[in-house]
Formats: structure tokens, sequence, C-alpha cells
């Protein structure tokens, strides 16, 4: 039996989401980070842990509102960089943990969007983005999730390791 784009891109977003597969998921990498892990850069590294997830909250959330609308001509005036930008009013417990939410929901979004589309959605074409499928896009979008998914673990690894130093 040959198996569908639907299964391999809802095995894919599982993985990135809450799977325990070939790597750590998001859910799994981000559940014992405090805020003050969330928000240390370590040495050689440009980005934050929360500044990550921001990113990856930014692009799932901007690509399901395409599929969704099935438009990618979508205004977008933000550049990548300022896609990881922390606002500085809510670094606390409940904006990290919004964070969290946010992006989780965005997978489940995704995971149930997948799981109740036509098999047919999946294969159209986009003529405005490179003639590409929709399951190409999506597939590649999971393949960026992953990628910064595996950042995260790197930094959780990193941010761990370092020892919290008591100024008073």
């Amino acid at each position: 039996m040959m198996t569908s784009v639907r299964e391999v891109l809802l095995d894919q977003l599982a993985a990135c989401h809450n799977d325990e597969s070939w790597f750590k998921s998001s859910k799994t990498i981000l559940e014992d980070i405090s805020v003050a892990e969330a928000i240390r850069k370590t040495e050689g590294n440009s980005s934050s842990i929360w500044e990550i997830a921001n990113h990856l909250i930014f692009w799932n959330e901007m690509w399901l509102r395409r599929f969704i609308n099935n438009d990618v001509i979508e205004e977008n005036k933000i550049g990548n960089d300022e896609t990881f930008e922390l606002d500085h009013t809510n670094i606390n417990e409940k904006g990290w943990n919004e964070t969290i939410q946010r992006l989780q929901n965005g997978f489940i979004e995704w995971r149930d969007m997948i799981s109740n589309c036509e098999e047919s959605k999946l294969e159209s074409r986009i003529p405005s983005y490179f003639n590409a499928q929709w399951w190409g896009v999506i597939s590649n979008l999971c393949i960026h999730n992953a990628y910064h998914i595996g950042q995260m673990m790197l930094l959780k690894k990193q941010v761990k390791q370092v020892k919290q130093i008591d100024f008073n």
C-alpha cells in the first residue's frame, strides 16, 4: 500500500509538534525551559530559544493563512530578521507560556487543516509561487521547523549548562 501525501505531511507535522520520532519535538524541548533560559543567547548564537519560537510562529501562521485563503500574494511588510524579535514588554512567565502555546496551536491547526482538506488541494499548484505544489511547500515548512527545532535543542543544552551567578 502506498502512503499518501497527506499521511507524510501529517507525520512530518507530528514530529515537529509532539511525536518523539527521529528528533525531539518542539513540545518536549520547550516544556522545561524557563523564561531566563528562553531569552538567553549563547556565544556564537545570534538568536535565543524564544526568538526562534517567534520566527516559527510567524512563518507557520503566515503559510497557514495562505493555504486557507489559497493566496500567497499576502502583503508582508516584515523582514525575516524581524520575525525573531521579542516583545520586551511581555518577557515574563505568562508571555513565554503564551508563546509556547501559540507555537503548539499552530501545529495543531496545520494538522487539522491537512487532515480535513481535499487531497486535490495538496496536489494543486501555486502559479505565483514557483508553480510549486502545496504539498511541497508544506513539506518545506516542516523542514524549516525541524531545522529550527534542532537549533532550539542545541541552545537548550547550552543554556542548561550555564551556571546561574548569584550577585547578592
